[in-house]
């Protein structure tokens, strides 16, 4: 009895203790969101690059006479290229043109400032003087 008493005790011992704190539950769902998030920009990918070997085919398939219903070569193009992108890329495609994005951003953000005090913008708020 005793031995089946240790063996649950090591059981137990082995578990990892659970973090029942914001900053964890914070950062649970922003992976869980993440995965969530690109499983579903892989699966819009997905549909998009069938979707654009449908209308290619159907553009190649075409009467010439019916060419004014049918999508253009450049949507065509894009849903191909960007379906096949998003398919194969999902979140980390987006997740890295955004940081992209951000680096502009702070590229920008760190060009010079001007600081000017009121006593040096007095003529601003007063109008020209004469």
């Amino acid at each position: 009895m005793t031995k089946i008493y240790e063996a649950a005790a090591l059981g137990q011992a082995s578990l990892p203790s659970a973090a029942w704190d914001l900053t964890s539950f914070l950062t649970n769902a922003k992976s869980q969101i993440q995965l969530w998030g690109g499983l579903i920009l892989m699966l819009l990918g997905a549909v998009g690059l069938v979707w654009g070997g449908v209308l290619l085919i159907k553009k190649l398939m075409a009467n010439p006479q019916s060419a004014g219903h049918q999508s253009g070569w450049g949507t065509i193009a894009l849903l191909i290229l960007v379906g096949g992108a998003l398919g194969t890329g999902g979140w980390q495609l987006i997740s890295t043109i955004g940081s992209g994005g951000q680096q502009t951003i702070t590229d920008l953000g760190g060009g010079t400032v001007i600081v000017q005090t009121v006593d040096q913008a007095g003529g601003f708020l007063t109008g020209p003087s004469k």
